[in-house]
């Protein structure tokens, strides 16, 4: 069964290539994916596939079931872009401006609507369900992730894979790691209030960039001295800001940055000790302060034995030529929380141009993906959905004997 989904998926190649071009083309922003949502339903709907829309916001969800008996699995793809703009020289370049697919998100649905295509094909042979979870808004917190469960995208399944494009790993590489993979993502914002004046006469004021410039400074022993040497974190300040002439001295500074975590204990830690740093530079400065700390999403936390089953049904994916652990990433990604209802992984797809030395990492305004990763994403969901459901109903079966 499963070389004939994989020639099916080689046939409808250029198709996964086209969805991508014109969904790169038209990118839109988290929580504003009115016309991308309506082209994955649209999609569906012309397939005959049972599809739900306006999940959890604009996630929509389709379900395509097995005429045989066995387990649900869920597949998941994103779909919102970023608030960049696109300066790369191809025919495929993003129409809007500002906006660009910048991530990897375009080829994330390309190959889920055409592996669906092809799943829904084949149902007859289908020992199961196969959930297609396209989700809305992952690039900005709160996220999509989280509505979509509580409207009930879960429901009924017994595990879930996602995949992410990587661009900076070659073509034919599928990274794994069981446990944390990717980082807890959150927010700080922090308001310097001193006393502004002149700037030729600094004694009677309370200079918030000065007070802010030593906050930042501070900052940065938190993890080197409060943090558990064997934990991984990061405490970045991302923005200083402070605006005025040349010779005024600043009334305020507001300072906003991201904590990066992997434990629960780690992150509740340094949300505390930020305010710490904090108090106590303003208090030595006789300044005021404003402290707030955004949680956004949990790390991502691989299942054991889901992640182990990836690792071992991967290289005899066609176009797989390596299978390797991943190491820990800082990034962000609201899949942790399918992680959080239902066993399942997540996993990298090596996506770098060939014709790029260094590729342009994901967020960059000249990211762009080797194509053929899609085809070989889509293959691996493929090989991990169907096998999942055959070891199930096997191990089902010799239980009953």
């Amino acid at each position: 069964m499963l070389d004939h989904l994989w020639s099916t998926l080689d046939s409808y190649f250029s198709e996964m290539v086209t969805i991508r071009r014109y969904l790169h083309m038209h990118p839109e922003l988290s929580f504003k994916e009115e016309k991308t949502a309506a082209y994955i339903l649209n999609y569906y709907k012309k397939l005959g596939v049972n599809v739900r829309g306006n999940v959890g916001g604009n996630g929509v969800v389709a379900t395509i079931k097995g005429d045989l008996p066995g387990p649900t699995v869920a597949l998941r793809a994103d779909f919102d872009a970023l608030p960049i703009q696109d300066e790369k020289d191809v025919e495929y370049k993003s129409t809007v401006p500002g906006v660009m697919h910048a991530c990897g998100h375009d080829g994330h649905t390309a190959t889920l609507l055409v592996l669906a295509k092809t799943l829904h094909e084949n149902r007859h042979q289908l020992n199961g369900n196969i959930v297609l979870i396209h989700q809305h808004a992952e690039e900005y917190a709160p996220g999509g992730a989280k509505s979509m469960i509580q409207d009930g995208c879960l429901d009924d399944v017994d595990v879930i894979f996602g995949t992410h494009l990587w661009a900076t790993e070659p073509v034919g590489k599928i990274q794994y790691r069981v446990g944390p993979l990717m980082a807890a993502a959150d927010r700080f914002e922090i308001t310097i209030r001193g006393k502004g004046g002149h700037g030729a006469q600094p004694h009677k004021t309370k200079d918030a960039i000065l007070i802010g410039s030593q906050v930042v400074t501070s900052l940065q022993q938190i993890v080197s001295r409060k943090v558990d040497p064997i934990q991984s974190a990061v405490v970045t300040v991302g923005s200083f800001v402070a605006e005025n002439a040349f010779n005024i001295i600043a009334n305020s500074a507001m300072l906003i940055g991201t904590a990066r975590t992997f434990d629960e204990e780690v992150r509740t830690q340094i949300e505390h000790e930020i305010e710490r740093v904090v108090k106590g530079t303003c208090l030595m400065s006789d300044a005021d302060y404003e402290y707030e700390f955004f949680r956004g999403y949990p790390a991502v936390v691989n299942h054991e034995n889901e992640t182990e089953f990836l690792k071992q049904i991967a290289p005899s994916v066609p176009g797989v030529y390596e299978v390797e652990e991943s190491p820990l990433q800082m990034g962000g990604e609201d899949f942790a929380y399918y992680l959080q209802n239902v066993k399942g992984t997540f996993f990298f797809t090596g996506a770098k141009p060939v014709t790029a030395d260094e590729a342009y990492p994901h967020h960059h305004p000249k990211f762009d993906i080797d194509e053929k990763a899609l085809l070989i994403a889509a293959k691996t969901l493929c090989k991990a959905a169907i096998q999942y459901q055959i070891d199930h109903v096997k191990h089902s079966s010799a239980i009953k004997q």
